[in-house]
């Protein structure tokens, strides 16, 4: 085992947040699909997502929050499409903030996107 892997002190280690899509718009609902959110490619490389990633996805529109994993939506598309049963929790139009977090012992400083209402990139916050 590498020293440095010793090193770490998990006793300071802290979930934070790293990557944040806010207000965006859910474009389509489909329950029938196996499951996770389908994120617009260009807004999951502006944000510093992963496909795969595990997100937390908490409602403007409703107040209700969930987990799910990222999958790449086609680029330029302004897709946000809730899939399986994250469908029947957070429905087509809602407003919502897409949010990744890292472990990590040191602040960071997370990528935060804004986006209008067809979700088009505006701005860095």
């Amino acid at each position: 085992m590498s020293s440095d892997i010793l090193a770490v002190s998990f006793d300071k280690m802290r979930w934070l947040l790293r990557s944040k899509i806010h207000k965006a718009t859910v474009t389509e609902a489909n329950a029938a699909y196996v499951g996770s959110i389908t994120i617009d490619e260009e807004l999951i490389e502006k944000s510093g997502l992963l496909e795969g990633e595990r997100v937390l996805v908490a409602s403007n529109t409703s107040g209700e929050r969930l987990e799910t994993y990222v999958i790449n939506g086609k680029r330029n598309s302004g897709v946000i499409c809730m899939n399986g049963a994250a469908a029947h929790i957070i429905k087509k139009g809602e407003e919502i903030i897409i949010m990744g977090f890292e472990l990590s012992e040191k602040p960071i400083k997370p990528k935060i996107i804004l986006v209008d209402k067809t979700n088009n990139f505006l701005k860095y916050i």
